[in-house]
């Protein structure tokens, strides 16, 4: 197993899309450059969805071309649909991610399908881009609980998964939507699909809803997974996910990670200028249990020994 973990930041996408206050252009441009300043390589900025139903979404052309251009940067874009893949091609994306959840309620409320529908909607994107030359990520969404039905049986996200590598998904991501799930269904569910694809086919997604997603982090790492998605400050929620709170802070999951061995190349000391201007812009506190414990250090006159 590699030592070097991927943190997919996607705190400006799926952090921001539920937040009661609307970010402008400007200050997301201002915190992606934080992000990759602080050592970041991977982005999840946008979604091309409709500005009616996601309206902290509707400058996701806008803030394309404001990103960072550094080398070794790698952006990924959320398409519900394939109109919002053509968009996101169009604007230069050449990863895309797509949403497939694991109840016909679940997709009513997100994509406005059925299971089956969604299902049949991502193997088309995926042969559109598999044309176009883009690569895709199919996060399987709720693969622990559905907000709507409750648990979901292992055999389901597992399945899902199949159908999507059998259409010529590059990876797929299993994603804890809501929070609900715990490490022995990570292991359940993610260990016969990496003796089957491998490890390095999977992203992880975790929401902190009932504190467990450190836990399910490390089971995930320890089963070899080494791509996760994070969001800094803890900021996330899903507008289709009644109860959802936000996602793992990136901040917390490097600590996890570098603390255990792993490499990250993430500065958490540069994290903290991003936490604080994304606080400063929705309006709220912010900062992973990492960043608290830095700072009550700091008041008793100590410097924080990371590792």
């Amino acid at each position: 197993m590699s030592d070097t973990v991927i943190v997919n930041e996607v705190g400006l996408r799926d952090g921001l899309q539920n937040q009661p206050v609307t970010v402008d252009t400007d200050t997301k441009a201002r915190l992606a450059r934080l992000l990759v300043d602080a050592g970041v390589r991977y982005l999840e900025p946008v979604s091309f969805v409709s500005p009616k139903a996601i309206p902290q979404m509707a400058d996701a052309a806008a803030l394309t071309p404001r990103l960072p251009a550094d080398e070794g940067l790698h952006y990924t874009a959320l398409v519900p649909n394939l109109k919002g893949y053509q968009l996101a091609r169009d604007a230069g994306y050449r990863t895309v991610a797509l949403v497939l959840s694991t109840t016909d309620t679940f997709n009513q409320r997100n994509l406005n399908m059925s299971l089956e529908q969604a299902a049949a909607s991502c193997e088309n994107i995926i042969a559109a881009a598999r044309e176009d030359g883009v690569a895709t990520r199919t996060y399987i969404s709720g693969a622990f609980a559905c907000p709507y039905d409750g648990p979901v049986p292992v055999s389901l996200p597992q399945q899902l998964t199949e159908r999507m590598f059998a259409a010529g998904s590059d990876e797929v991501a299993i994603a804890d939507t809501i929070g609900a799930g715990n490490p022995k269904q990570m292991k359940d569910i993610m260990t016969p699909l990496i003796r089957a694809f491998g490890a390095e086919k999977f992203f992880v997604h975790l929401h902190d809803t009932r504190g467990l997603a450190a836990a399910m982090a490390w089971e995930a790492a320890d089963l070899g997974v080494r791509r996760f998605d994070a969001s800094v400050g803890g900021l996330g929620g899903c507008p289709f996910a009644p109860g959802a709170t936000g996602n793992m802070a990136t901040e917390d999951l490097v600590y996890l990670l570098e603390s255990c061995g792993l490499k990250t190349g993430v500065d958490i000391q540069g994290l903290r200028e991003v936490v604080a201007l994304a606080a400063e812009a929705t309006q709220r506190p912010l900062g992973g249990r990492i960043l608290e414990w830095m700072a009550s250090q700091e008041k008793r006159g100590k410097t924080p020994c990371l590792w």
